[in-house]
């Protein structure tokens, strides 16, 4: 969570920024594995169902703050392109985590 943090406010001329930009991969398939990511580990790894939901869901809400935020990070913009992945990687990451919470044994 602290990369995603880090990475949503950090300003476009960062090393770290440039860094990832080299990369060559798309920024709206990074939002969706970020986000995929982080409701899917949420889903599976908190014993009560409703609060994993509720936890994984709440990544959503994150992202939308994190993308607010960028507002004020110089370089970057608000984009509801970036909004919509991260809605799909956290809705893909619930419906992939939550067949695999069942065959997980949480102790």
């Amino acid at each position: 969570m602290g990369m995603v943090i880090v990475g949503s406010l950090l300003p476009a001329a960062s090393p770290v920024m440039v860094a990832i930009g080299r990369l060559g991969i798309n920024d709206k398939v990074q939002h969706f594995c970020a986000y995929l990511t982080l409701s899917a580990l949420p889903a599976i790894g908190i014993e009560d169902r409703h609060k994993a939901i509720w936890a994984a869901v709440s990544m959503f809400l994150l992202g939308v703050l994190l993308e607010g935020g960028q507002h004020f990070s110089p370089g970057r913009s608000v984009e509801l392109g970036d909004v919509i992945a991260n809605g799909l990687g956290v809705a893909c990451g619930l419906l992939l985590a939550l067949p695999v919470r069942s065959r997980v044994a949480l102790s």
